[in-house]
């Protein structure tokens, strides 16, 4: 969305025991390489939980909510990332990799967990804001520049940064892309702001080293003003091999759109989060699984308020639901977490808050900054925002 271009200038809770004890045994499991709900990665989609939502055990509450005072506790351990671009980008690989992106052209990677990071970004793209970053493997990773006409790029490493190949330059001056999504190592999305009434969608097979734009026939008419969020690089998330989600605002209401054949036909849904003003609408979704998922979202000026924050859904997105309680304030990123399987994290930047019952209800455990958050099994939670904030989840 070209108002969220103003984003750039923005500047203890308890989880289950279940939570705890997956943390410790998460070096034992098996490496998939993909995001939890987040629209990346190849493999099986960790946490993804099957059967009915019991809404007890695991899924008992934080905050006021049964079982609290035994759980452990939340928070971020903050990493030196040694630069102050805003890093709305984040796509971790494993417990040594995590990929993070931002404005300046900086694309950043760690190989040590965090401990040292390498700004490896495309030379001579300063200029750009690298608003999405999606791994494909310890080495390889494809990221998006947002802007109207050619500042939206597509750029492709397969040497850890080292060298970059530019995959894709929009062409189309009404063409805005806000974020991306893949399936697995070779089939992925991105999304722009509606052109000639439309959202745009823009598809590769061969792992981003081309792309092209899909035939719109199949897209829902965009309602007056509607656009998507180029906040978090979760405005399109997947799940499995053909769902996708795509989220709206700007509009009379907020949207949200699903496609079960890889973006080629689509239907929409309304969702609760107030819109009906550019900066308002839903920014972030989370899939786990092709029914459970969670949206979030506000409005993201920071004198304004942000009621009813975040929904869910249990039908795959054909119906919306307000959570019972909130978030405090605008989010725009979410993530579920690897374990339990009704946990989830979302961010902002005013705090970050922690559900453990699928989105129904939420507590703040963090109040500082960040934009965008991310898990991976073995990777843990990781979470991005401005100046160079790079941060991973603690737990006890």
């Amino acid at each position: 969305m070209r108002s969220l271009s103003v984003l750039s200038a923005l500047s203890a809770v308890s989880v289950s025991s279940v939570l705890c004890t997956a943390a410790a045994t998460l070096p034992a499991v098996a490496e998939t390489g993909a995001r939890t709900g987040t629209g990346a990665g190849a493999g099986a989609e960790a946490g993804a939980g099957a059967g009915a939502e019991a809404g007890a055990g695991v899924g008992a509450g934080v905050g006021g909510e049964t079982g609290a005072s035994a759980f452990p506790r939340l928070g971020w351990d903050v990493k030196q990332t040694g630069v102050t671009s805003r890093l709305r980008g984040l796509s971790p690989v494993s417990r040594d990799v995590v990929w993070a992106s931002g404005s300046e052209g900086t694309v950043l990677r760690t190989a040590d967990g965090g401990r040292s990071w390498s700004d490896v970004g495309p030379p001579g793209t300063e200029a750009l804001q690298f608003r999405d970053v999606e791994a494909l493997g310890p080495r390889e990773a494809v990221v998006l520049s947002i802007g109207e006409g050619a500042d939206s790029r597509v750029y492709r490493t397969d040497d850890a940064g080292r060298t970059w190949a530019e995959t894709f330059r929009n062409d189309e001056p009404r063409a805005f892309y806000d974020c991306m999504a893949f399936f697995d190592r070779e089939h992925g999305l991105a999304m722009s702001d509606p052109v000639d009434g439309r959202f745009r969608i823009l598809s590769t097979g061969d792992g981003g080293r081309s792309w092209r734009v899909l035939p719109s026939d199949g897209m829902p008419a965009a309602l007056p003003g509607e656009a998507g969020f180029a906040a978090s690089g979760q405005c399109l998330t997947t799940s499995g091999e053909r769902d996708v989600w795509l989220a709206t605002g700007g509009a009379d209401r907020s949207r949200v759109f699903h496609s079960r054949d890889r973006g080629l036909t689509w239907t929409v849904s309304d969702t609760p989060i107030p819109a009906a003003d550019p900066a308002r609408g839903v920014f972030a979704l989370a899939f786990r699984g092709p029914r459970h998922g969670i949206a979030v979202g506000g409005d993201y000026r920071p004198d304004q308020q942000s009621p009813m924050a975040a929904a869910l859904t249990r039908d795959g997105g054909r119906t919306w639901r307000p959570a019972a309680s909130a978030p405090p304030a605008y989010r725009s990123g979410v993530t579920w977490l690897p374990f339990p399987p009704f946990a989830a994290v979302a961010v902002g930047p005013s705090g970050s808050d922690v559900t453990l019952t699928s989105g129904r209800t939420w507590t703040t455990f963090d109040t500082g900054s960040f934009d965008t958050v991310s898990c991976t099994l073995r990777a843990g939670c990781w979470a991005s925002g401005e100046q160079g904030r790079v941060a991973r989840l603690r737990l006890g």
